[in-house]
This record gives C-alpha cells, structure tokens and sequence, in this order.
C-alpha cells in the first residue's frame, strides 16, 4: 500500500532527526529521552536516592533518563498499557494504571512510599481529527494529575507532557492549584512545529 504523503514527511523527518541519530548512536530507546535531560538539568526534578514514577512509559526512553541518576538508594517504578522490555532498576507495571486492579498494583509496589516526582509523556494513538486527539490528550494528563495528587510526598514534583489547544489554560490553572510553581518547558528535541509543551510543577501542596 502506498504510503501517504504526510506519513512520507513524518517518516523522512524521522529518519533524518538529529535526535533520532543521536539516541541510536547513545543507545536510547527514544529521541524524548533527551526532553527529560534538559528538563532535568534545568529543574532537577530528581537525583539520586529519589523515588520516581513514570506514566507511559513504554518504550522506556524516560525511565533509561531516570534509573541511573535515581541509583540503587532510589526507586523507579514504570507503568504503560504497552509492553516494556526490562531496564535495570525499573519495577514495569504492565497495564491501564485508571484500573483498579493496576493501580492496586502500583500502590503494592510503591509500599508505604509516597513519590518524590511523577513524569508522563503519555500520549493517545492520533486519530487524525485535531478536536478528538486533544481531548483525548487533555484526559490523559488529567489522569496524570490525579495520580499523582494521590502518590506525592508534600514538596514532590509533577512533569507532564501537554498540547496546547482546547483544555490547555484550564489544565494549567488547576495544576497551579495543587503545586507552588508551574513552569513551561519546550525542550530542544521537542519539534518546533508540534504543540507539545512539558509543565513542570514544583512544591506539591499535599
């Protein structure tokens, strides 16, 4: 079947991404690992000893960020409805972590650990119409939210990816109603031309 011209475009711009390149030469699973270290640089957000969960987190590229800063006195634990080969010091939570049965399972894991950071850089299969895509976005970092409301320490942090558009401004006005400070971040292996922006939210309120 031939391939659409967007789906050309998309994939030649893929091939071509320096940041694509870059992870295979640095052996990363994903180009967004490379999001997290400069959000991480910028706002360390974790360090070694902290105890980190990561939503979405399939195919891995953010938990390879996240485990060897985080070290053996730290903890990782990931979750994503899509398989995850095993990266060494992540507990990988298979699942849709708003099912109750998942998210007994992430609770077990954490044991009576409360979370210093939540990161998602969860994202909904695209479905072509911009209207659905965001709302189906929007709803996932809401899930995001909540999640994390229940899991941080008092002071934690909370990074999520978000797209502008319908749903934006609410999100952020609610996100600032549970954290001291909110930031937007655009990293640089972030494409110029998509919506995509990460909130990083500092001094969970508990």
């Amino acid at each position: 079947m031939a391939r659409s011209k967007t789906s050309k475009k998309w994939m030649d711009e893929h091939v071509n991404d320096p940041y694509v390149k870059k992870a295979q030469v640095d052996g990363y699973r994903s180009r967004a690992s490379y999001k997290l270290l400069e959000i991480n640089e910028k706002d360390k957000l974790f360090r070694p000893g902290s105890v980190v969960m990561d939503l979405g987190s399939a195919p891995g590229g953010w938990s390879q960020v996240v485990a060897p800063i985080v070290g053996d006195s730290g903890r990782l634990i990931a979750s994503d409805i899509l398989p995850m080969d095993s990266i060494i010091g992540v507990d990988f939570i298979q699942g849709d972590f708003t099912e109750e049965a998942v998210y007994e399972q992430i609770l077990q894991a954490l044991g009576d650990n409360k979370v210093d950071v939540v990161i998602s850089d969860m994202a909904p299969n695209q479905s072509g119409v911009k209207t659905t895509d965001q709302y189906a976005s929007m709803h996932l970092v809401e899930l995001a939210l909540d999640m994390s409301r229940n899991v941080l320490k008092p002071g934690g942090c909370f990074c999520a990816k978000v797209f502008q558009g319908v749903g934006y401004e609410e999100y952020v006005k609610d996100v600032r109603s549970s954290f001291d400070k909110v930031l937007v971040r655009k990293p640089a292996a972030s494409r110029p031309r998509s919506r995509e922006v990460y909130l990083v939210a500092k001094g969970f309120k508990g």
